[in-house]
């Protein structure tokens, strides 16, 4: 009756066996490493990278804890802080421009473990230490990139059917637009309706003047925008960071929360966040004459003499900016008509009129795209102009493989920002506020358990070992498939840790009074076991997974810490059915089923409602 098929026996002690090994990495801690990465397809990181970064260190005298590569980057271990910041500074000097080095932490996990996947949970901010920004998105300065936007269709428009206009004024929420009359203003009123769509509101007001305005509804389509494109962009700055599960979400309608766990350079973490790149469009000059004297160390007036995309020499470049990166829509990276790797650029309408005027006048001669980030500045790439090119679709090819062009159309995609951002709020948490938090978490959780464990062992005998038992598998399986998951870990997630050990608990007690009641009512032990975990199911059932609705809700709707303890305790709630109920009955039966002449068990005092009939056996 109380026995369990082999395959089940073998099938738990699998699972506890796993668990225990998707258990250990969290165990093992973090040491100080390097991590040398790249955002440029054309750079690879191999082998003969890390002999490049072994011998300069090993020329400085610094020695290493071993390296290894993960996910495209190379990260080398350090026994102290120290050792890893003077190693920081030598690879830099060593590797030059186009490698992001970054200082991070790692888990001391053993490589075979990291090869099945054995990896440890990541820690949040606060068990972590990190930094924590709220940033404020500057949305007037949103919406008045959209308005000059608008005043340049206009004006374009204008021009194309050759109408006479006065200066476009722009001020807090419209743009006017004076004709020279009537007629004009509502020919352009028709055309920019069918254009624009729903973005503006397109008017004529006094006659001869066009309005165009933005609703409530606009407004908000601008600033969702804004602050989703800024987003993205976070998402690919932090990226250099090396960190492992940055926190980039929008609060409120102009606010963006970053937080970095485990970053320990806060002002590089400033500086990548706050950074303004921007690209640029300049004419190149192929002058024989001024890049001799350039390159003898006097720059003709009105040139900057700039150094390539991929150390690939330097240009001569002019200072006059004809195109920035604020009129290119997108850049996506393709081919050319004779297969050559190219990056096809779409850009809005004033971008298009100006790059087609451009073209126009500098048939033959080279243009330069510029990209300037954190003060320095750097030719992308700098194509012949081999005719006008019109219609907003620009095609760049020249002299790069498709990995510089995807490079290229990266790096022109997401290089700046929708609109500017202000940092107005910054915490910093320290590694060693971190580490105690994680010590308090797990003590809490420790002693919680002792305590529990303890008073059901004295209060239910055999059958309290069992419940102990199995709330250390539950416990085994939670952080396990956590890990396995891995999943992010904050203070929250421990509350959710423990709070599941109370609801497994509770599981195994619904059991043990069930096999009470049946002994109560006169059945033998096999029976009183059989038939106590066929009426607690039921209950247990029930009350999980009302439990389970509203984790589902706070996973759903919830946002942050909140999130996280939802998680944590939506998993927390299946393991504990099945260790409480398959693993407790598992153990029960190896205890107790193979006794066919079973007179007892160990589950504490059985209480009757008749003093004096014969007492139950109550322990062995």
């Amino acid at each position: 009756m109380n026995r369990y098929p082999l395959w089940k026996y073998l099938l738990i002690a699998v699972l506890v066996v796993l668990s225990c090994l998707y258990t250990i990495p969290n165990f093992y801690g973090e040491t100080p490493a390097v991590q040398i990465s790249t955002n440029r397809q054309a750079i690879q990181i191999n082998d003969d990278l890390a002999q490049k970064v072994n011998g300069a260190l090993t020329q400085a005298n610094i020695k290493t804890d071993g390296q290894f590569f993960d996910s495209g980057s190379l990260k080398i271990r350090f026994n102290s802080e120290e050792e890893q910041i003077k190693a920081r500074d030598v690879i830099d000097k060593t590797l030059g421009e186009g490698y992001i080095i970054a200082l991070n932490l790692i888990p001391n996990t053993p490589v075979w473990m990291s090869q099945i996947g054995a990896r440890p949970m990541f820690l949040g901010l606060d068990l972590r230490g990190g930094v924590h920004f709220t940033m404020q998105v500057d949305m007037e300065a949103a919406k008045q990139k959209t308005l000059e936007r608008i005043a340049g269709d206009i004006r374009r428009e204008a021009k194309k059917q050759k109408f006479t206009l006065s200066e476009a004024k722009i001020t807090a929420d419209k743009v006017t637009v004076p004709f020279q009359n009537a007629a004009d203003a509502q020919a352009i009123v028709r055309s920019m309706s069918k254009q624009l769509g729903a973005e503006a509101n397109i008017n004529l007001v006094a006659g001869n003047t066009v309005e165009a305005s933005l609703s409530e509804a606009q407004l908000l389509s601008i600033s969702s925008s804004a602050v989703a494109q800024n987003m993205n962009t976070l998402h690919n700055r932090v990226n250099e960071l090396g960190v492992a599960e940055p926190v980039i979400q929008q609060a409120g309608t102009d606010r963006i929360v970053v937080q970095l766990p485990g970053v320990q350079d806060t002002a590089k973490a400033k500086d990548i966040l706050g950074r303004t790149a921007t690209l640029e469009v300049r004419m190149v000059s192929d002058d024989p004459a001024l890049i001799q004297q350039a390159m003898l160390g006097t720059v003709p007036e009105g040139y900057e003499l700039l150094s390539n995309s991929g150390g690939q020499g330097s240009s001569l470049v002019s200072k006059q900016v004809e195109l920035t990166g604020d009129n290119i829509n997108d850049a996506q990276p393709g081919f050319t008509e004779t297969n050559q790797p190219s990056v096809n650029l779409v850009l809005d309408s004033a971008g298009s009129d100006i790059f087609a005027d451009l073209t126009r006048a500098n048939r033959g001669k080279r243009m330069a795209m510029v990209l300037k980030d954190q003060g320095k500045s750097e030719v992308v790439t700098a194509p012949n102009i081999n005719e006008p090119i019109t219609g907003g679709r620009v095609q760049i090819s020249g002299s790069m493989t498709s990995a510089e062009a995807n490079d290229t159309a990266l790096l022109l995609r997401a290089g700046s920002l929708a609109a500017p951002m202000k940092i107005i709020e910054e915490r910093t948490i320290g590694p060693s506020l971190g580490a105690e938090n994680i010590k308090k978490g797990f003590h809490s959780t420790l002693w919680g358990f002792v305590a529990v464990a303890c008073f059901m062992i004295l209060y239910y005998r055999m059958f309290g070992i069992f419940s102990a038992i199995s709330l250390t598998f539950n416990l085994l399986f939670l952080i396990a498939i956590l890990s396995i998951l891995q999943a992010t870990l904050t203070l929250p997630g421990i509350a959710a840790i423990a709070l599941t050990l109370g609801m497994a608990i509770d599981s195994t007690v619904l059991i043990n009074e069930r096999i009470r009641e049946e002994l109560r009512a006169g059945h033998n032990p096999q029976v009183a076991i059989h038939k106590g975990y066929e009426h607690a199911w039921a209950t247990i059932v029930d009350s999980n997974i009302t439990s389970l609705i509203a984790g589902l809700a706070l996973l759903v709707f919830g946002s942050g810490p909140v999130r996280g303890f939802a998680v944590v305790h939506c998993i927390g709630i299946l393991t504990s059915m099945f260790s409480s109920v398959v693993c407790s009955r598992a153990l029960v039966n190896l205890w107790y089923g193979r006794r066919n002449r079973l007179k007892s068990v160990s589950i504490g005092h059985v209480w009757r409602p008749d003093a004096a009939q014969k007492p139950a056996v109550e322990k062995e």
